[in-house]
């Protein structure tokens, strides 16, 4: 009675219709305290009426709140739902959920009055009845047919008279990589106002988040283009927290903010876009009580030619806006294809007419142009004839492979849209596949795109997996012109090929797929496994791919912690006793389900599939993931059971940013066996190191001669220059540093930087510093130095052996060595540096020059000069020649050079050098002065003192 009083006061009648953000405010306020309170608001506002007499037909969601936890990928999710009957009879209330279609639901929990229901997990047999001992009106289960991506999870239940029911879902997905992001997304459909909603992201990503965004709430009329229009701020009430390696990101608006948002509560979904620190290497390994999950995706790389058929829909089913929209992604696909590529289209309905007749067309102005052109006099009519057209577009692809002398490592696709089934011709889904597959026969990758409600997944889906490539559905009302392009930038930039990440096969077991026919940039190759020997002190990983006209190999070894200190207790929807599993290991469970999925959808072979549908069953069962394999079973826990509490089934993130370690191709602490590295490296004496020290051997005289290079900060020196005849040229780049304590120099100096340049058969150059490698044959590749990789092409093979040295080798005859000095705590005289080490000459000519070069094909003597006597010959193993009475020389090129006797230390300190010292910066040893070697920038490709010819 004083509560109604209360109202009256608030809400007279002489004053008409009420401000609408008092009232919301008041309803935020009391929704939970009375739920009576909005029958008698419904009697004194007007202007709500229409919005509270849907109220009172069904229970209103009293709260909506999602939690999730995102630990290296992996997404844990709990969504918890309250609605409440405050009407006079038991009414019916329905918890729906669009959830991704990738996510596996691993629990279900609802509470109504003082019973509660728990969801079981359920291996599904041929037949089965729906044994459901609550009083649902149907089973809860994923609603069949996707949203673009989505499913929706729906459960009814009626609710007695003046009672509340809890719902509490909980799902697990591995996020995927789209265009250099990882999107997460939480469906807010309450389609009511909600007096607590919010929503609670947590990430953590050891590797390091190096981006992170929340774009405005997403409609279904925007859903899916990953692209925000006009206002791109996070929606009201967001608070991002972040640092390193954690965010947290919330979204918690009142009954205000959502009438702002939608006046009827919000319609959207709550998108949270990231992405981790990364480079060239052998990905992100991360290793877990027995498993390991390894993410690759490497950056930087250019991209591969593509060979591209364009397959798309005409028939009279595509009038209107679909066909539109078609073409106006198309025109836009079109301007985004490379000079190097190359493509054709083809339209079909009952009949197939192509653009070009039996060729592929370079990508030319004229070109696009007329294929422009093509595509807007393009008119919807007839069936849909799906065998013939992809018959057609795989004869055309094939015949021009086969005719031209296409890039070896180029990557050929069809891409191919229809928003229909097969009307016309062969009709029957399986010949439609077989014939598809013979056509391709392995060669190249077929992508799927289906608009509408109208066309075959199933069929668009198997084709596309059968064919190593991928399937996208759009509806019919949705943006289908930025869903195609979306999805073209998705495959349009091909980078690596042929991608295969092998580990010894005795220490893993039950590996994921881990050959891959193309990596995509802005992806992401995901593997998990197994180890068998969980003692054992490291892993051993090798990713080789080829890349344009390059062929890549990285290998590393990963340390495993012993004891694991990873350990992530309270996963969700473990509750009986599992809870010691961990995020890696239903990570591992998730890929080997899906590929189970994918390898029985593609069998044709009865016992096959039988044989998978049980190991995927048993394997959806031990994980507890609702799977085309199971199906979710209701069971009553009792009359007086306490209602669902979220808090003790979401994993708990506290303390894990200091345990959880993220091992990114680490390598192998010391004492680990590593066979791979144990081959010295055989390279020559003749070499420039240290500060810089230089050394020159001559084997037929049998010893070496040394000198320094007193330059100053900045100097690049020509160190081999033989530019006109074999087509190289190395520089080094000098950094300073200050002299040790009572040292007789002002400064010291090391090479940072040596540059490796060749122009034949092809022009390419390398950059080399203590801590990357740039790669550029026309195409820039960036690698790391404190991983092992090889790099090949036809000409130039780089190998690196991590930390510790680089291998150049130019066409087999000519090989570099250059050594990585790299110190923990360097003193401040000592600075990272390079040192550089001739390995093989033979390819360089007789002409060959430099302050290293000149020395390759000229040989010196040794003389000896009494100071009573005329000068004599004499070799280095006669030690009168030592004697204080004799006065020792070099001769070069005719000029004499004194000299004396030293001893040198190279390779790290790990070999000594008997030498010839020539003192005075090399004066009279080298042609001409320190000046003459003097390069005016690094990729000076000057042959001589004095010359310069620059690449």
């Amino acid at each position: 009675m004083i509560l109604w009083l209360w109202l009256c006061c608030c809400f007279p009648a002489a004053m008409g219709q009420p401000d609408s953000e008092l009232m919301a405010r008041y309803l935020e306020e009391k929704l939970m305290a009375d739920y009576s309170v909005v029958e008698q608001v419904a009697r004194r506002v007007p202007r709500q009426t229409r919005f509270l007499q849907r109220l009172e037909t069904r229970p209103r969601m009293s709260e909506f709140s999602v939690k999730s936890t995102i630990i290296s990928r992996y997404a844990f999710t709990t969504v918890s739902c309250t609605m409440v009957n405050s009407g006079s009879e038991a009414r019916e209330a329905v918890f729906e959920m669009q959830i991704p279609a990738a996510a596996f639901i691993s629990n279900f929990t609802m509470s109504i009055g003082n019973k509660t229901y728990y969801g079981e997990v359920t291996g599904k047999e041929k037949k089965h009845g729906t044994d459901d001992k609550t009083k649902t009106k149907k089973p809860p289960s994923p609603v069949n047919g996707r949203e673009n991506g989505y499913e929706t999870f729906k459960a009814s239940v009626f609710i007695p008279r003046k009672m509340q029911a809890n719902f509490l879902l909980h799902y697990e997905e591995l996020l995927q990589r789209r265009l250099g992001k990882y999107e997460y997304m939480v469906s807010i459909r309450p389609q009511q106002l909600v007096g607590r909603l919010r929503v609670e992201v947590n990430i953590l990503e050891n590797s390091g988040i190096i981006s992170l965004e929340v774009p405005p709430l997403r409609n279904s009329k925007n859903k899916g283009n990953g692209k925000a229009e006009g206002d791109v701020s996070p929606p009201p009430s967001t608070v991002i927290g972040q640092t390193k390696t954690l965010a947290k990101v919330t979204f918690s608006p009142n009954v205000v903010e959502q009438t702002k948002i939608a006046r009827n509560g919000i319609l959207g979904d709550f998108i949270v876009r990231y992405d981790v620190n990364r480079e060239l290497s052998v990905g992100d390994v991360q290793i877990l009580n027995g498993y390991f999950v390894h993410y690759f995706a490497p950056m930087d790389l250019p991209p591969l030619p593509k060979n591209v058929v364009f397959v798309l829909d005409s028939s009279a089913s595509m009038v209107g806006t679909k066909l539109r929209q078609t073409k106006e992604a198309l025109f836009t696909i079109l301007q985004d294809l490379r000079p190097e590529d190359h493509f054709n289209i083809i339209g079909f309905s009952n009949r197939i007419k192509v653009w070009q007749q039996d060729r592929l067309v370079p990508v030319t102005p004229n070109n696009i142009r007329d294929a422009k052109k093509y595509i807007h006099n393009m008119s919807p009519t007839g069936g849909t004839n799906i065998n013939s057209a992809l018959q057609t577009g795989a004869k055309l692809l094939n015949d021009y492979i086969a005719q031209n002398n296409i890039d070896a490592r180029s990557v050929s696709l069809i891409i191919f849209l229809t928003d229909g089934r097969p009307t016309v011709g062969e009709t029957q889904s399986s010949k439609i596949l077989s014939n598809t597959k013979d056509a391709i026969r392995d060669k190249f990758c077929l992508f799927t795109i289906g608009i509408g409600n109208d066309v075959d997944y199933k069929l668009l889906e198997r084709m596309a997996l059968e064919n190593c490539g991928m399937v996208r559905h759009f509806q019919e009302d949705e943006d289908a012109a930025s869903h195609l392009k979306g999805f073209y930038d998705e495959i349009g930039t091909p980078v690596l090929s042929d991608i295969r990440i092998d580990y010894p096969e005795g220490d893993v077991e039950q590996v994921t797929q881990n050959f891959f026919p193309n990596y995509f940039n802005g992806s992401e190759i995901i593997i998990a496994g197994k180890l068998i020997n969980r003692t054992s002190d490291s892993l051993h990983v090798e990713v080789t791919a080829s890349n344009s006209k390059k062929y890549i190999l990285l290998k590393t070894d990963v340390a495993i912690d012993l004891p694991s200190t990873n350990d992530i207790r309270a996963v969700p929807g473990l509750e009986d006793g599992r809870g010691d599993q961990n995020y890696i290991e239903r990570a591992w469970s998730y890929l080997t389900i899906k590929e189970l999925l994918n390898s029985r959808l593609k069998s044709n072979d009865n016992q096959e599939r039988e044989y998978l549908t049980e190991k995927g069953k048993s394997m959806a069962l031990a994980y507890n993931f609702v799977t085309p394999f199971t199906y979710l079973k209701m069971r009553e826990a009792g009359l007086h059971s306490e209602p669902p509490h979220e808090e003790l089934i979401s994993p708990s993130t506290d303390g894990i940013g200091e345990k959880l370690q993220s091992l990114q191709g680490h390598k192998a602490p010391p004492g680990i066996r590593r066979q791979q590295d144990k081959q010295r490296i055989k390279i020559s004496k003749t070499s420039a190191d240290g500060d810089p020290h230089f050394v020159i051997d001559f084997p037929s005289s049998k010893f070496s001669v040394c000198f320094n290079i007193d330059g100053e900060p900045g100097d690049i020196l020509r160190l081999v220059s033989d530019h006109k005849e074999s087509g190289v040229t190395v520089n080094g780049q000098l950094i300073g540093a200050p002299a040790p304590p009572n040292g007789h120099k002002k400064h010291r100096t090391y090479f940072n930087t040596i540059t490796i340049l060749s122009n034949k058969p092809e022009r390419s150059y390398l950059e080399i510093t203590p801590t990357r490698i740039i790669l550029d044959d026309g195409e820039r590749l960036i690698l790391s130095c404190d991983r092992n990789a090889v790099v090949r092409s036809s000409s130039l093979e780089v190998s690196i052996s991590a930390n510790s040295n680089i291998t150049v080798t130019i066409r087999d005859t000519i090989s570099f060595v250059i050594l990585i000095h790299r110190y923990k705590k360097p003193a401040p005289y000592q600075k990272d540096h390079l040192g550089f080490y001739i390995s093989n000459s033979k390819g360089l000519s007789s002409d060959s020059h430099g302050l290293l070069g000149q020395f390759l094909s000229h040989e010196v003597k040794l003389l000896r000069e009494s100071l009573n006597v005329n000068q004599q010959q004499v070799g280095q193993n006669q030690t009168e020649a030592l004697q204080p009475n004799f006065t020792n020389t070099l001769k070069v090129k005719g000029r004499l050079v004194p000299v004396v006797w030293k001893q040198r230390r190279i390779y790290n300190g790990q070999q000594q050098v008997d030498c010839w010292f020539a003192k005075n910066n090399a004066d009279k040893l080298i042609d001409g002065s320190y000046k003459d070697y003097l390069a005016s920038h690094p990729f000076d490709t000057g042959i001589g003192p004095g010359t310069i010819n620059s690449l």
